[in-house]
């Protein structure tokens, strides 16, 4: 059994108060961050040792589904942050769901992996995977087949109305240590992407789980995990491993077409013809997507950056070990920030059209913020 390594995204210790912090505007405007709500996503207050919370918050219809890696999952109105169910999970959930025409599909720390309906949570059906579950689940709709990956190495192909396995694949790795977390499969018509903690990058046949080509990545001999999901774009397929390259392959033989020499974590975004590519080591960076050559990049303070998500013209992102940030795309300049304490694992959920931006902290509260340009909010927040 893999040792699993709990990556240092968050231990510094901030004020127990959030505070607001906002930059000065960029050409005369201004951005304005404005706290809506704040809900603790535990049961009760967690009192023992901090665990990741790195799951996305969903949208479904007027609801906002949030997990903790502590003791479940949660629905809460998204307009005022009301609670609306819970559903108890021993040792929580850390992985993002997902929601599709009613249900929501969820991989558990409580070794199942569960599909719920999203209105009330109740139970529809679940598998034994018997490991705890670290992956965002896929789900091809053309065909009805989830694929996720349990921390054990094992892919699963389930029928998503019934729970019915179409095909596993278990993949052995005799390495010791393991960074704790777990890619996100991609699909690309009927090929199948899995990177593994062994290095490698597989590409299967989504249809019968039949190996079509594989790549080992990273040969190193300590953290060889790939654990940053795998994106397509087009003919091609980015994917990095923790402490090795990010790499550009193409699609039909997994042949590398460029590489760049530091290693990520968190999963890419693609804006245009921009790849942004958080490290890890410590920074976010903004590379052309034809050829990885390097525009610009933001340094962190301390610790990771998350996913970066594209909003109202910026990026943000979370810090592991401080804020929100919101980024300009074309130069990297920060143009605002919110700061919750204690830092921010998880990629943050942007609605555009109410201007909305949804996270849930290290310390597993969800956050509810307004954020857009030249607006003031009517009431002034108080720290």
């Amino acid at each position: 059994m893999l040792k699993f390594i709990s990556l240092s995204l968050g231990l510094m210790v901030f004020s127990s108060c959030s505070s607001l912090k906002l930059d000065e505007s960029v050409k005369n405007r201004k951005f304005s961050v404005h706290p809506i709500w704040t809900q603790r996503t535990t049961a009760v207050e967690n009192q023992r040792y901090r665990k990741i919370n790195r799951m996305t918050p969903v949208l479904a219809g007027s609801l906002l589904l949030q997990g903790n890696a502590i003791d479940g999952l949660s629905a809460y109105s998204a307009d005022d942050g009301k609670l609306k169910w819970r559903k108890k999970i021993h040792a929580g959930v850390e992985p993002s769901a997902l929601e599709f025409k009613g249900r929501t599909y969820v991989a558990a720390s409580d070794g199942f992996f569960y599909a719920l309906d999203s209105k009330t949570g109740n139970e529809i059906w679940s598998v034994n995977t018997k490991s705890e579950n670290l992956s965002e689940p896929l789900l091809d709709d053309r065909s009805g087949i989830l694929y996720f990956v349990s921390s054990a190495n094992v892919v699963y192909a389930l029928e998503a109305d019934t729970g019915r396995q179409i095909w596993i694949h278990t993949r052995q790795d005799t390495s010791q240590f393991s960074i704790r977390g777990g890619p996100r499969p991609a699909l690309k018509d009927d090929h199948l992407f899995v990177g593994f903690s062994d290095g490698s990058l597989v590409s299967f046949n989504a249809k019968s789980g039949s190996v079509i080509w594989e790549n080992h990545l990273n040969k190193n001999k300590k953290f060889r995990d790939i654990d940053s999901s795998p994106l397509v774009d087009g003919d091609r397929i980015y994917v990095s491993g923790y402490d090795d390259r990010l790499y550009c392959l193409s699609i039909q033989k997994g042949d590398v077409i460029w590489k760049v020499e530091t290693g990520g974590y968190s999963p890419l975004t693609i804006v245009g013809t921009r790849l942004f590519y958080p490290t890890s080591s410590g920074e976010l960076w903004a590379l052309n997507k034809e050829n990885g050559d390097k525009l610009w990049n933001y340094k962190l303070s301390e610790g990771l950056a998350t996913q970066v998500k594209p909003y109202k013209g910026l990026i943000v992102f979370g810090e592991s070990q401080s804020s929100l940030v919101f980024l300009d795309p074309e130069s990297g300049k920060k143009v605002g920030h919110f700061e919750p304490g204690r830092g921010i694992l998880a990629a943050p959920l942007v609605d555009e059209k109410k201007s909305r931006v949804y996270f849930i902290s290290g310390e597993a509260n969800l956050y509810a913020l307004e954020a857009r340009w030249n607006w003031t909010p009517l009431n002034s927040y108080i720290p």
